[in-house]
């Protein structure tokens, strides 16, 4: 069987066994994106409508994602465009602790509208102290420091895409604050509750992530927001929408994203092919979620082979930097049981994944790099995938995760 394998914005080639498992998100039905979205304003949950929302505006933020997540950002704003010719708006990048966006990853961002808002573009720098304001604590201690932008608006639009997330449960909703617009004490004491078991993928209830954020978002309750969430499929197209409170949109996406990102699996595998496609294939930082999500796949003692390009890079240094330190997996797991830095959730997790089996690569990254996370580098997909079958013999078990980075394996039971 020979597949065109994404990598980057092209694709390379690999030949597989007729009888591996190819699994891409599943195919739903996708209608007319702008009937899609125009029902979601129309009918927003627990909310105004969106024109009510505006009608009394004196400004409104919008709060839109970086270029790490597939959001239709552009397309969102291009059907509402004329509901704003009346709005004093301005937008903020939710870089979280992300480096801020490149000229041409805001054009793609905001599209065709770029040159009309890029005086009014606010670039989210968590790190930049001076531009936070404290609003309150949650329950876990989590001190809520968030961009000032969003607490001096007068009302917050916040566009974005629900879909699973590694150790937040889903992306979406209330991670447009947090980490979103936070600073980056504040991300730190969210994301440490990621090195918990219950912080994963698909995972709400019981998830310290996740409600460490809606407890610490309660803090702001009388903010007028209204949120504006998308369900892509797998090949970027809208396929749902929900509008409304930011909570209740959020949780009314979830559904119809399971519904494209829960991918049937047979069995366990021996050998996991898991591609990061672009966009998030944008560093190893973020394409590790491709290594996490793959794992839920995997025979113990098998082999993921990551394919991601990494375009800018590793990304935060701190989470290879701790593996570095280390000289095996286990290692860097006692280290995570007595200190944690903003990062080492990422570390932590990659122990996981190299603790149960090995971890392979390719990428445009150098081989130095990669054997520092416990990755053994490749540059050539297939030799990769033929090792890959030599170390594991007879009666291997293949599976191919087309979009590693999003789809959430379910074993059949």
């Amino acid at each position: 069987m020979k597949l065109d394998v994404p990598y980057g914005k092209e694709t390379v080639p690999l030949e597989v066994p007729d009888d591996a498992e190819v699994v891409y998100p599943n195919e739903v039905e996708i209608k007319d994106e702008g009937k899609v979205l125009a029902e979601a304003l129309a009918n927003p949950i627990k909310s105004k409508t969106f024109a009510d929302f505006l009608a009394d505006a004196r400004d409104v933020l919008f709060i839109v994602n970086d270029a790490t997540r597939p959001t239709p950002t552009a397309r969102v704003l291009e059907l509402i465009k004329d509901d704003l010719k009346d709005v004093n708006a301005s937008y903020i990048i939710a870089t979280g602790a992300h480096r801020a966006p490149t000229e041409e990853e805001l054009r793609e961002i905001f599209g065709a509208l770029y040159d009309d808002v890029k005086d009014r573009i606010i670039i989210h720098d968590a790190k930049r102290d001076e531009d936070m304001v404290h609003i309150g604590t949650s329950k876990n201690g989590t001190e809520m420091y968030v961009n000032r932008a969003g607490v001096e608006a007068h009302k917050i639009v916040i566009i974005g895409s629900v879909e699973p997330h590694y150790f937040g449960g889903y992306t979406g909703g209330r991670k447009a604050f947090l980490p979103g617009i936070a600073s980056r004490m504040t991300i730190e004491q969210n994301h440490k509750y990621a090195l918990r078991p219950e912080a994963k993928a698909l995972a709400l209830e019981g998830n310290p992530v996740h409600e460490d954020m809606i407890d610490a978002l309660k803090t702001i309750a009388d903010k007028e927001i209204f949120s504006i969430m998308t369900v892509l499929d797998g090949e970027h197209r809208l396929y749902a929408a929900t509008a409304g409170h930011i909570h209740d949109s959020f949780y009314a996406a979830i559904e119809a994203a399971n519904e494209v990102y829960c991918v049937p699996v047979s069995a366990e595998a021996d050998v996991v092919v898991s591609i990061a496609p672009y966009p998030m294939d944008i560093d190893l930082y973020q394409s590790q979620k491709a290594l996490d999500n793959s794992k839920l796949a995997l025979r113990d003692g098998g082999i993921i082979i990551l394919v991601s390009k990494c375009r800018m890079g590793t990304g935060d240094e701190a989470f290879l930097e701790l593996l570095a330190s280390c000289a095996t997996p286990q290692e860097t797991l006692a280290k995570l049981d007595r200190d944690y830095k903003l990062g080492w959730h990422k570390a932590g997790k990659m122990a996981e994944v190299a603790v149960r089996g090995e971890m392979w690569g390719v990428t445009d990254l150098d081989d130095e790099t990669l054997k520092k996370a416990f990755i053994k580098p490749y540059k050539n997909l297939q030799q990769a995938f033929d090792d890959a079958l030599d170390a594991k013999g007879e009666g291997v078990r293949v599976l191919v995760m087309m979009n590693g980075s999003m789809s959430i394996p379910m074993i059949k039971s």
